[in-house]
């Protein structure tokens, strides 16, 4: 869709000098009927057979029929459902109690009795951030590309990751092409490769350091798949004669975890970018994938990837994990390892900094870290560098995204949390050469909550992932009240005209 003309534009007079909001008038909402094919199971294996069970004693005419009807209801809804049908079929296959040859048309309809539509925005479609997409063909000068991710979050309030394209055109249009119908999740690759010294350097981290997973480890190659894994294992379980100790069985169940968490996912490229969606597929992330901030890398070598931090979240603990894409087809999912990978809100720089990895994080629920590594995957270094001081942000201080590369240094929005819960964005800025030193700082919000912002599934709440300069612009995706998703755009030259010293 091409948004409208923007709305007024509100001037913030309480920094050092006044600052032009122009929020856009183009809210994207949740939307119900984005559903997606996922596995359904009725219980465990026992009831899982009894439904089988049932199915195995219709009659095939009774089953065509079914079939049919099913496939009428939905395959207007889904792309390729019968080939998910038996897909599914095999996956449950072990449930039946019989070995005799079926019908297709049977196991098809098997398959369908295991699968559900899941409503993937049914809750909210908000916290998004924005990065230049890889495909810059076919624009007219001064125009950009970009890809808008989002927090999506369906029924049991899981969050997964989707996305959206658009272009920021030459005159400063904003414009956000509609979303296709289908939505596909990626397969996974099976045969990934892990790197030894990598995985052993993790584990050492989660203290999974007994004589068990070193012999585990000694039969694997410097560079081995899942299946290798898997087969060292069980060898290692089978050699010993008296059985697994209770901390050899904890400690190949934490090796097996942290495999599991470490996993490629591979889109086809037929698929348009608005259908990929990444769902929770670990134990980590079992109940969501929280506010991904996305960030367009540039190697040392001039060469570029996209990272996201993320927080995986399995019902009681938060993780921060990492993701990384060279074209958001192919997916590598890593765990984040070391004392400082903890808490919510770690937002990587889009390059080294004297040849190490730069991040912010939010350690203590409250002040502003940084930290450097010379590993992406192991963070240990933390240096507090900013804490709360002014009323809308003395209960918590976090980022909203990562730092933007300015030639008067580097620009951090914020968010800050005040009286009455209320979320604002801010900004902040981190000397370019050493951003250890913060060489200004907004005294009032850059955004707050309007009275058309404040209600919504947690009400008083604006906040973004991730913003994107353009011809001197800031142009800021930022959801509304954790339901919906705003933009709002700002001159880069007055936000950094209104910061004062620190």
């Amino acid at each position: 869709m091409t948004i409208p003309s923007l709305l007024p534009t509100k001037t913030l007079l309480m920094n050092a000098k006044p600052i032009h909001i122009r929020r856009d008038s183009t809210i994207l909402r949740p939307d119900q009927s984005r559903v997606l094919l996922r596995p359904f199971s009725p219980g465990d294996s026992q009831r899982g057979s009894s439904v089988i069970a049932r199915i195995m004693a219709l009659s095939e005419e009774r089953v065509g029929a079914l079939l049919n009807e099913v496939c009428d209801d939905f395959s207007q809804r889904h792309q390729h459902i019968r080939s998910l049908f038996l897909e599914r079929f095999a996956q449950v296959r072990d449930m039946l109690q019989t070995d005799e040859e079926l019908s297709e048309q049977r196991r098809l309809l098997i398959g369908s009795y295991f699968l559900a539509e899941y409503s993937l925005e049914s809750a909210a479609l908000f916290n998004p951030s924005i990065v230049p997409h890889p495909d810059q063909t076919g624009l007219r000068a001064g125009a950009l590309r970009f890809i808008l991710s989002l927090r999506a979050t369906g029924e049991g309030h899981v969050s997964s990751i989707t996305f959206r394209t658009g272009i920021l055109h030459a005159n400063h249009k904003i414009e956000i092409l509609p979303p296709t119908g289908f939505l596909t999740e990626p397969r996974q690759i099976p045969n990934s490769l892990y790197e030894k010294g990598l995985f052993e350097r993790k584990l050492i981290e989660l203290g999974l350091t007994r004589e068990f997973t070193r012999r585990v480890l000694r039969k694997l190659g410097d560079m081995f798949a899942l299946d290798e894994l898997r087969a060292s294992l069980q060898a290692e379980q089978f050699r010993l004669l008296d059985g697994m100790t209770q901390e050899d069985q904890d400690e190949a169940q934490g090796t097996w975890m942290l495999a599991r968490s470490n996993y490629e996912v591979q889109f086809q490229p037929e698929q348009e970018l608005s259908e990929r969606i990444i769902f929770p597929a670990t134990p980590s992330q079992r109940n969501g994938i929280e506010d991904a901030r996305f960030v367009h890398f540039r190697n040392e070598d001039g060469s570029h990837i996209y990272y996201a931090t993320f927080t995986a979240f399995d019902g009681k603990v938060v993780m921060p994990e990492l993701v990384e894409t060279p074209d958001f087809l192919s997916f590598r999912f890593i765990t984040l390892n070391g004392p400082a990978a903890q808490n919510k809100g770690m937002a990587l720089f889009p390059r080294k900094i004297d040849g190490r990895f730069a991040m912010l994080s939010r350690q203590d629920n409250e002040n502003i870290y940084l930290m450097f590594s010379d590993n992406v995957h192991f963070w240990n270094e933390r240096e507090e560098i900013l804490k709360p001081m002014f009323p809308w942000e003395l209960v918590q201080l976090g980022n909203c995204g990562s730092p933007i590369e300015t030639d008067k240094g580097w620009l951090v929005l914020s968010h800050g949390v005040g009286p009455m819960r209320q979320y604002c964005i801010g900004a902040f800025l981190l000397d370019r050469g050493d951003p250890s030193k913060v060489i200004g700082r907004l005294r009032e919000p850059l955004l707050k909550p309007n009275r058309n912002e404040r209600g919504g599934y947690v009400p008083n709440v604006v906040y973004t992932c991730g913003a994107l300069l353009h011809q001197g612009d800031l142009i800021i995706p930022y959801g509304i009240a954790d339901h919906a998703t705003g933009f709002a755009t700002v001159k880069l030259a007055e936000i950094l005209a209104a910061m004062r010293p620190e």
